[in-house]
């Protein structure tokens, strides 16, 4: 082969090699029409669905968005197909792909838990807290927790700090804490979690966090002390949220319902009959609460009074 011919395929090689790293965010529902103009889906029309397992979501009050975590396919199946779907809040979809359109300069293997603060999406993904930007969907950074025994976190939340909470449901049976610089620890180990899922931070700074083992909501302070303990209406719970009133909604995904907690009542069921219950969000617009259905590949939406 010419010399001239392989600089040629070098340099094509090395293009092709630099496209592949550059992220690029899904855009909403659009076509390109024959005369090659893209064109945005009429507004008349709505369309649902778009999801594979999805195990939890969080909520954009900015864009008044509801994200979408979709954990996609087993890992021995195919690593590396997780994505986030932005979802109107009347469950029609606005960008069916919107992180996860194209894996270039992406990793987001099995997204489960989720949150956001202060401008950042949090996704606890496997081993790994992956960081994106919340208006543009570019990844921002990725902590690593395997080194203090992450193998499959679940549920998160962050706290006004910027400090990230997330469970790990298989043993070790941990809640870890991750500092805004990225520096894991273990923040609970063992009892009294018992399948620990949910997170939350309450009002006071306090970490709330439930189990599937069975129907405790723990609230701890940040030293990792059980300063409370209240209880769902039934077990086996994946999500919890707190409100700005301190109340607490809990999603049973073993058994389908929905508890409300007051601050110092007993808790009352709201709702029924939904399968896999996963991990909710409070939609703060519309005054509703979120539901991811796991494998039924759905969201449910349930207004509050």
């Amino acid at each position: 082969m010419k010399l001239s011919a392989i600089v040629g395929a070098m340099a094509l090689t090395l293009s092709t090699w630099s496209h592949a790293q550059e992220f690029s965010a899904g855009e909403p529902l659009s076509t390109v029409n024959e005369a090659g103009e893209t064109t945005p889906m009429s507004s008349n029309v709505k369309v649902y669905g778009s999801f594979r397992f999805a195990e939890s979501c969080t909520f954009d009050p900015e864009r008044n968005l509801i994200l979408a975590m979709n954990a996609g396919v087993p890992q021995n199946m195919q690593e590396n197909d997780g994505y986030v779907s932005l979802i109107n809040p009347d469950g029609s979809v606005h960008t069916a792909k919107w992180i996860g359109n194209s894996r270039d300069g992406l990793t987001l293997n099995q997204p489960l838990g989720s949150a956001v603060r202060d401008g950042v999406l949090y996704v606890a993904d496997t081993e790994t807290v992956r960081t994106f930007d919340l208006a543009s969907g570019q990844p921002l950074a990725a902590h690593s927790v395997a080194d203090v025994g992450a193998n499959g976190l679940n549920g998160i939340a962050v706290a006004e700090d910027g400090t990230i909470y997330a469970s790990n449901t298989r043993d070790p049976q941990r809640v870890y804490r991750v500092t805004p610089e990225g520096e894991a620890s273990v923040f609970i180990d063992g009892s009294p979690l018992l399948l620990p899922n949910g997170v939350a931070v309450d009002n006071d700074g306090n970490i709330v966090v439930i189990n599937i083992g069975n129907n405790h909501v723990m609230s701890f302070n940040t030293d990792g002390v059980l300063i409370n303990t209240e209880y769902a209406a039934e077990s086996g719970n994946d999500g919890v949220v707190v409100t700005e009133d301190g109340t607490k909604y809990v999603s049973s995904v073993r058994y389908g319902s929905i508890s409300r907690i007051v601050p110092g009542e007993e808790a009352e069921v709201i709702a029924v009959g939904i399968p896999s219950a996963a991990s909710i969000c409070y939609d703060s617009v519309q005054n509703q609460l979120v539901i991811p259905m796991n494998n039924n590949n759905a969201l449910g939406f349930l207004p509050l009074d």
